[in-house]
């Protein structure tokens, strides 16, 4: 049995403006799966497209409080392009944010609901990835990150050192995976969290139990009844199984 990364989902108060804004910070579609939520996906691909991470925004009535333990780094190919890109998000909304990051060559910013991101500078392991380099999450011990979710899903451990592990699509295509030790730990729910999906056939209850082995605890976020079920890593990390496809 295996599992996949298929989709990140972001909490916003207002689903529909931030799926505006990262549709086009990415040169994506939109569409209405259900009230307050909004899919975010490329134009021309069979979801779920390992090529891809899909972007879920689902509107919640808490605003954004603390940092993100979850981000999104966005891939350019030149410092032209990398400068364009800035300053086109600029115009969609986006405002420069300082994290503590110093004086380094990618640019961080914030989406207009306060979601850190990265504009990094080109880089050639990000050359075939799209406009999503990595989704980047903080964490207290990258190798044991890196243990969990090497076997949580059937992505390829790229890299692994106490400081940083790298995962990518057993396929090797589309975006990263990668954990980067950050001092201070998880305080309150990710407003950015992953959504995994077994393949067709696979039985979700036994991949749950399976994850659950690993390390993997449940956890209530008022999900209510719903066909997902909703589980932490070991740092805490909130991600959600969803049925077979």
């Amino acid at each position: 049995m295996a599992t996949r990364l298929v989709q990140i989902t972001m909490k916003a108060q207002d689903d529909a403006a931030l799926g505006r804004f990262w549709a086009e910070a990415l040169g994506w579609g939109t569409s209405v799966e259900a009230p307050g939520v909004t899919n975010i996906e490329p134009e021309g691909l069979t979801y779920p497209d390992p090529s891809v991470l899909y972007v879920d925004v689902l509107r919640v009535p808490d605003p954004k409080t603390v940092k993100n333990r979850v981000h999104v780094d966005l891939a350019t190919t030149s410092e032209t392009h990398q400068a364009e890109l800035v300053a086109r998000l600029k115009d969609l909304g986006a405002t420069p944010v300082d994290v503590g990051q110093g004086d380094v060559p990618w640019t961080v910013l914030a989406d207009p609901e306060g979601n850190e991101f990265c504009v990094l500078e080109p880089r050639e392991i990000y050359r075939d990835t799209g406009p999503v380099a990595a989704v980047v999450v903080d964490s207290v011990d990258p190798r044991a990150m890196a243990r969990f979710w090497g076997e949580a899903m059937d992505w390829t451990l790229h890299e692994v050192t106490d400081d940083r592990a790298v995962l990518r699509s057993a396929k090797g295509v589309g975006p990263y995976l990668e954990f980067l030790r950050t001092p201070g730990t998880k305080t309150v729910w990710n407003r950015v969290h992953f959504d995994l999906r077994p393949y067709a056939g696979d039985d979700q209850a036994a991949e749950v139990a399976r994850l659950k082995a690993l390390g993997a605890t449940p956890v209530d976020v008022g999900q209510g009844d719903v066909p997902w079920t909703v589980l932490a890593d070991p740092e805490g990390n909130e991600f959600c199984v969803l049925a077979p496809l």
